[in-house]
């Protein structure tokens, strides 16, 4: 039987149909799902081998661990673990303060919906610090838009004139809807471009009418003169940023002083190249531009972030169809209230900016190896593995043996459940209900509901019912604080309204809600769809935040919109529309319906760019290392079956064919790679899309299952090569040397 269900290695979420097996459990075929409403029958080749994910040699796990004195693991009961993690969570709060509990994950691509109940398990237990990957990724991100806009942007691809691609490979990591489809219907439009600012010629800047093939690590020269030509030749839409915008007279102040020359000379990239992609920019109707992981986890990203900014605005991109847009939302990810004015809080040691709530993974072992009162004590971590995926991996082995408790919810025996004290094993995603919190369509916005296409084995638990025993076992709530909502869930759903409004005036349960939803309303749900309870009171924010969209994607009007709107989520098994905005709605969700084009701070670093040192290659570290780089077979770290990769099994390292020449390598040859944290023996690949000087390693590798395969990129990064704004690590400006070993 065919059974919808989504993709899980990338944000999109692509919808997709499993043929299950006669066993019941097995994914006999996969196919692109027709009637879902975003990806509609499309897929990448990586979706396809999904099932070594769900049946693959995985590690699984499939009870409850505790870990002996001498390091072994013995199996023990739910009632055992969630009540002696209880007790000794709640003993790390007494002792110390429950702020000194870290929550580090709350879910990985498209396993967002156990993570919502996290919450409730950190107020019971007093936490308040917490990181997920997005901290590695998209916090300058945040940060500069905060600052900006007051809110996050994505951009409409399908209808550009020009789309810009700032350190992104999209044909490799997506972003958007039908990605390679829609990169090939821009390639072969002759009133269409692509621009492409990337130091290696990826799969996409093939496509590219304009490959800005920028110097590793110098990006914010490069676009610095690129939003410079645009002001000093008078390329500007000033209209409309007099209409829309504040600050632009700071702002063309500074680059009207810009050594556009001098700047690209740096980047290494063609003045004459330069100007003529600003001026294809200015020319447009529309641009939609991506920035992604290849600067944001590189050297100045938080700048970077804010200049590509800047070459959008300046050009008028926003708000219309074709460019950048505000999305809908269900459940708010990437938006940053915190540091709207540039202040906000800050973790306890090392006093790093706290952005969208998330501490900068690349301080989270600082913030634990110290004597300072106020160090985290213990760590949960659900569906991560910062053991693996963090910098300076030996380090965060370190920190989290240093902590007196660590618990792991997850669905194998990962790198970092290894380390823990307790891991409490979670159904895939294919076994339960779960949906994605990355919903950034627009102008109709999608939210999926993933409906359970196998039934999960004996022994796991979904983390919904994991972290409402967790909040029971601390006693923050109990049968008495159930049994009046139980009974108004039971009456319907307008009485349940009234009761569910009534309890969140009272603070303490409002920090609990959503294990309030899961036992009370969660029962009531159609198809068991317990877990489903949060986005109840998700959907009634959505229709009264966005009242139009929701109302003209069919729900109706008032407080009635909710209600048909978190029906249909729950009833809809291929994903539903749940807004559909006009163009202008963009505006209403700006801070101030104005755009802030001068960031003092950031303006001043750019101001200032031309002081400092230029970039050179020390010697002693000929190469820059990009860790982590996308290719066909390679996805976040899920993927624990190696058979899943079909080509490049062990993830060479690849390097230029002049570099290699020089070395006296040939594909195919060994050689030990070194950075200033660690060493590897890895395989080369000699091509001419990398730049002389410049290697990269794949993401995804260095898991162990039985052994390991592949080079673990952390066990190579450091954790103080970070963004000086936004903490964020630069996995891809690594130094590096290489020494022959030989075929």
């Amino acid at each position: 039987m065919w059974k919808p269900s989504a993709c899980i290695l990338c944000e999109c979420n692509c919808g997709i149909e499993i043929l299950v097996g006669d066993d019941g459990r097995s994914f006999d075929k996969i196919r692109g799902d027709k009637l879902h409403p975003a990806s509609a029958g499309y897929t990448c080749n990586k979706a396809l081998r999904l099932g070594l994910h769900q049946n693959g040699d995985t590690g699984r796990i499939t009870h409850p661990l505790r870990r002996r004195p001498d390091g072994t693991f013995e199996e023990i009961d739910w009632d055992t673990a969630i009540s002696e993690i209880a007790a000794r969570l709640g003993e790390v709060r007494d002792t110390f303060g429950g702020e000194t509990i870290f929550y580090y994950g709350g879910g990985g691509q498209g396993n967002h919906l156990g993570g919502a109940y996290s919450t409730a398990t950190l107020a019971a237990f007093g936490a308040r610090y917490r990181s997920s990957a997005l901290a590695q990724e998209k916090t300058g991100e945040f940060w500069v838009s905060a600052r900006m806009l007051g809110n996050m942007t994505r951009a409409d691809f399908e209808h550009c004139e020009v789309a810009l691609f700032v350190g992104k490979n999209p044909y490799q990591s997506h972003g958007f809807p039908r990605a390679r489809s829609v990169l090939k219907e821009i390639a072969k439009d002759p009133a269409r471009s692509m621009i492409v600012i990337d130091p290696v010629r990826t799969e996409t800047a093939e496509l590219a009418d304009f490959h800005l093939q920028v110097r590793p690590g110098t990006d914010l020269y490069l676009l610095t003169a690129l939003a410079a030509v645009l002001v000093q030749e008078d390329l500007i839409a000033a209209d409309w940023l007099a209409e829309h915008a504040d600050g632009l007279d700071a702002v063309a102040a500074v680059l009207r002083q810009v050594p556009v020359g001098d700047y690209c000379a740096v980047a290494d990239v063609e003045e004459t190249l330069v100007r003529v992609v600003a001026t294809r920019i200015a020319a447009a109707d529309s641009v939609a531009v991506f920035e992604d992981l290849g600067v944001q986890m590189n050297r100045d990203s938080t700048l970077v972030s804010y200049v590509e900014k800047l070459v959008w605005l300046l050009t008028g991109n926003f708000g219309k169809q074709g460019a950048q847009y505000v999305p809908s939302s269900l459940v708010p990810i990437g938006r940053d209230r915190g540091h709207a004015d540039g202040e906000g809080p800050r973790s306890p040691v090392a006093g790093a900016r706290i952005i969208s709530g998330l501490v900068p993974c690349n301080v989270i072992a600082e913030e634990i190896l110290t004597d300072h009162p106020a160090r985290y004590r213990a760590m949960l971590v659900e569906s991560a593995n910062p053991a693996h995926s963090l910098a300076d991996s030996a380090r965060m082995r370190e920190a989290l043996a240093a902590l007196e408790l660590v618990v792991v919810i997850d669905v194998a025996m990962t790198e970092t459940a290894r380390l823990a004290d307790y891991v409490l094993p979670a159904p895939t995603q294919f076994e339960k209900f779960e949906a994605t919190f990355f919903n950034f369509d627009f102008p109709r916005n999608i939210f999926h509901l993933r409906h359970p296409v196998v039934p999960a084995p004996q022994g796991v638990l979904p983390e919904p019912e994991i972290h409402a025993r967790l909040v029971e076992a601390s006693g923050a709530l109990t049968e008495a604080d159930y049994a009046p909502l139980r009974t108004a869930a039971n009456a319907g759903r307008a009485e349940f309204a009234q009761a569910f409004l009534s309890a969140l005036a009272d603070p303490v349960k409002r920090r609990l809600a959503s294990v309030l939803l899961y036992r009370t309303l969660g029962p009531t749900l159609p198809h068991d769809a317990s877990a489903a309870a949060v986005l109840w009171m998700a959907a009634h924010e959505c229709a009264r935040k966005n009242p139009a969209g929701v109302e003209k994607a069919g729900y109706g009007s008032g407080l009635e919109a909710g209600e048909r709107l978190f029906d249909a989520i729950v009833n809809g098994p291929h994903g539903v529309h749940i807004t559909d905005d006009e163009y202008d709605a963009s505006w209403q969700r700006l801070r101030g319906k104005r755009i802030a084009l001068a960031v003092p701070e950031l303006l001043a670093a750019v101001a200032a760019l031309g002081d400092r040192p230029v970039p050179r290659q020390d010697p002693d570290w000929p190469f820059v290392l990009s860790a982590g780089e996308r290719r066909a077979f390679t996805a976040n770290t899920i993927m624990r079956d190696p058979t899943w990769r079909r080509r490049d099994p062990d993830g060479r390292l690849r390097i230029s064919v002049a570099d290699a020449t020089r070395l006296g390598v040939t594909t195919g040859d060994r050689v030990r790679l070194t950075t200033r944290r660690g060493s590897a023996e890895v395989s080369v690949d000699a091509t001419d899309t990398m730049r002389s000087g410049h290697i990269s390693l794949p993401n995804g590798l260095g898991l162990t299952v039985k052994e390991r395969t592949g080079v673990a990129p952390n066990e190579l990064t450091a954790a103080e090569d970070r963004d000086e704004w936004a903490g964020t690590p630069w996995h891809k400006h690594v130094p590096a040397r290489l020494e022959p070993l030989g075929p």
